[in-house]
């Protein structure tokens, strides 16, 4: 059976700039998505969290999940998965401390923005 033929710096380049203009393109969705958290734990902080609210978070905490890896952030995979997690049905509710939700999305926003700063090489 045949290898398959190892990449050259070429498709290297031609991929890497792919993903840099997909990054570019979906920021502001994924900055979109993380301000849906930061409210529902301010909500959930207050005591307010509504079930339109949790399930915005939840489904915002999904697509994170499925998108960071894609860019080099699995650990903003891993922290969009235990947000999504923690916003699925009354859990946002009960069980989930707000001290850790939002240090989860402090640093998920970390993620973000350290790599809007410093692109992907």
């Amino acid at each position: 059976m045949d290898r398959p033929a190892q990449p050259t710096s070429q498709q290297e380049a031609d991929l890497t700039q792919a993903l840099e203009s997909l990054w570019v393109r979906f920021l502001p969705q994924i900055e979109e998505r993380v301000a849906v958290l930061a409210s529902a734990v301010s909500a959930v902080a207050e005591k307010r969290l509504t079930a339109a609210e949790c399930e915005a978070a939840h489904s915002a905490a999904h697509k994170l999940a499925g998108v960071l890896a894609t860019f080099g952030l699995t650990r903003g995979t891993d922290l969009a998965r235990e947000l999504e997690t923690a916003f699925s049905g009354e859990a946002a509710r009960v069980g989930s401390s707000v001290a850790n939700l939002a240090q989860s999305v402090t640093e998920l926003r970390t993620l973000i923005e350290n790599r809007r700063a410093a692109p992907a090489s």
